[in-house]
């Protein structure tokens, strides 16, 4: 029984503990943290690869740019004027009435492009002459080619006849004489074709003549004639009759030319620091240098030109402005080489810093990570800098960046080092 008893009680089944289940408040439980963690996982993707990214931007402080110690002295000033080394007065090569006008004062025209054309009429009617008497020589040619041709056969006969008495010696010098002259004629033909060509040549040059072509490339600044005038290469003595038809102007070639007192011509040599400033503009400093000093005085006025090279290619500068220059001297106060001049009173930013063209530009000022736009007055350019004359303090913090990113108002990221 002790046997049984041992069996029969392994095999009973232990009712005292009961199989716990889970609540269903847990299950909820964890399906809301597992859901916000999705929704967080999504947000931050978002964050990371959709979400519209704040524009990186550098800093660079605007600095007062007057500097008295650093910038060149004037040591000699002086006025003159703007000029172009290559500007024409375009007229015709020969005389005639012009038909056509093709320039307004402004335009932009290429070396070579037709500006206006004279009446042709009576040229091209000596040019199809021409051509009908170059057609009638070769028509003559090919005529004595064959009576040539003919000649040579007769002569040749003639001469077979003459070995058997048949025909007197007479007729063969007649046939030889006959082609003789033939073969001068034929000579002579050869001679009028050339000149039938010539004059065909000729006649194509005058109908060329009456098609004006700019000389080379520049731009209109007068418009001296009109259609329906007599336009002439040799002047008409105050008559009707226009000598010019317009004035073209290189403008790549406008330099500076002033006059100094030849009291004071051994402070300017070639090569040597200018500040120009136009009339029109005087706050504009425009870097320049000497070319050269004309090797010659001008007895009534008791001065010497000189020629000064623009540095700074502007559509502002036009010929025939009034300028005065400034001669500066190379070396400042402490014996070192002097830099551009600047302007006094603005403020230096990176050409970079600034947006336009012009003496109106844009800025971006930065308070806090928010940028400002605002507009400026720009100044000259020097090397990797520009001038703003107006509409900056110094001390403010400008941004540098991507310029198609950058909005007024928007928030940036700021990046550290030198833009």
């Amino acid at each position: 029984m002790d046997e049984k008893s041992a069996l029969l009680a392994q095999l009973r089944i232990d009712r005292g503990e009961e199989s716990v289940r889970p609540s269903p408040s847990k299950f909820w439980i964890v399906l809301l943290i597992v859901a916000l963690l999705v929704i967080a996982a999504g947000a931050a993707a978002w964050e990371f690869f959709l979400a519209p990214k704040a524009p990186t931007v550098h800093v660079v402080v605007a600095e007062a740019a007057s500097s008295a110690a650093a910038a060149p002295n004037s040591i000699l000033d002086a006025s003159g004027y703007v000029v172009a080394r290559r500007q024409a007065t375009v007229s015709s090569k020969v005389t005639g009435k012009m038909t056509e006008l093709d320039i307004e004062e402004g335009d932009h025209v290429k070396s070579g492009q037709i500006i206006a054309k004279l009446d042709d009429s009576n040229i091209r009617a000596a040019r199809e002459q021409a051509s009908a008497q170059l057609d009638y020589a070769r028509a003559g040619l090919a005529e004595t080619e064959v009576n040539l041709a003919n000649a040579e056969r007769d002569y040749t006969r003639q001469s077979s006849l003459l070995k058997d008495h048949y025909v007197s010696q007479a007729a063969v010098d007649a046939s030889r004489t006959t082609l003789d002259a033939l073969r001068a004629q034929l000579a002579t033909q050869k001679i009028n074709i050339e000149v039938a060509e010539r004059g065909l040549d000729v006649a194509a040059r005058s109908l060329d003549d009456t098609v004006v072509r700019a000389p080379f490339a520049g731009v209109v600044t007068v418009k001296a004639a009109q259609p329906g005038e007599i336009v002439s290469p040799i002047s008409a003595g105050g008559g009707f009759t226009r000598t010019g038809i317009g004035t073209i102007v290189d403008m790549d070639s406008l330099e500076i030319q002033v006059d100094v007192n030849e009291n004071f011509i051994n402070r300017v040599h070639p090569d040597q620091i200018v500040s120009a400033k136009l009339n029109a503009y005087p706050d504009w400093q425009i870097p320049a240098h000497v070319i050269a000093v004309i090797p010659t005085a001008d007895r009534s006025k008791g001065t010497v030109t000189v020629r000064i090279a623009i540095d700074q290619k502007d559509a502002r500068i036009l010929p025939e402005m009034g300028v005065r220059v400034s001669f500066l001297d190379e070396r400042n106060g402490n014996g070192a080489a002097a830099g551009p001049p600047v302007a006094p009173g603005g403020i230096s930013l990176p050409k970079a810093a600034a947006l336009g063209s012009g003496d109106a530009g844009v800025i971006f000022v930065l308070h806090g990570d928010t940028i400002e736009r605002r507009a400026v007055k720009l100044g000259a350019p020097d090397g990797a800098r520009i001038m703003v004359l107006s509409g900056l303090a110094a001390g403010e913090r400008v941004a540098v960046g991507d310029p198609g990113q950058l909005k007024d108002g928007i928030v940036v990221h700021i990046e550290q080092g030198v833009p």
